[in-house]
């Protein structure tokens, strides 16, 4: 069922088989779900991991898309994704090829099993905030305030912005 068209934010992050390609893939996959369009992207940055030791560090961004889907709707589409690029649920917090979670969907809030929106943990994680500044700055985060003081608050230790042609 459609719905109005939304602004959904929708972060991605890899730490496995080529991190860097898995990403831009995803990128470009998110422009082809159904009713839904990527209007922006930010640039990639080169993350540590959060979670278990000993993992490779991660390549991270944020695409705001416009989307008519519900949001359980545009879940499915995004774990479709995920699962295309072989992504494994195991560990928590543990090494993928391919994370893509869903951060905010307009102004609504989500509770449900398979979904919480805005993402409970968005406003700690700089390789959320970063990214999601890069491409709207005034955005307020539900529940945490102005997204330009939760980044100049964040721990963005380790984190580097990825240039083109840079080796993840």
């Amino acid at each position: 069922m459609s719905v109005v068209e939304e602004t959904a934010y929708v972060a991605l992050g890899s730490n496995l088989a080529n991190p860097r390609h898995q990403v831009e893939q995803a990128l470009r996959e998110l422009d082809c779900i159904t009713e839904t369009t990527v209007t922006a992207h930010s640039p990639l940055y080169l993350t540590p991991p959060l979670g278990p030791p000993g993992q490779a560090d991660y390549v991270n961004a944020v695409a705001r898309l416009r989307t008519r889907l519900e949001p359980l709707a545009l879940l499915d589409a995004l774990q479709a994704i995920e699962a295309a690029h072989a992504r494994v649920r195991g560990e928590h917090w543990g090494p993928r090829t391919l994370d893509l979670d869903l951060l905010l969907f307009g102004e609504r809030s989500v509770e449900h099993p398979r979904l919480r929106v805005p993402h409970a943990e968005m406003h700690r994680r700089a390789f959320v905030l970063v990214p999601l500044y890069d491409i709207d700055p005034d955005l307020t985060i539900p529940g945490h305030g102005a997204l330009h003081t939760l980044v100049q608050t964040s721990d963005r230790a380790g984190m580097r912005r990825l240039a083109e042609g840079d080796d993840d």
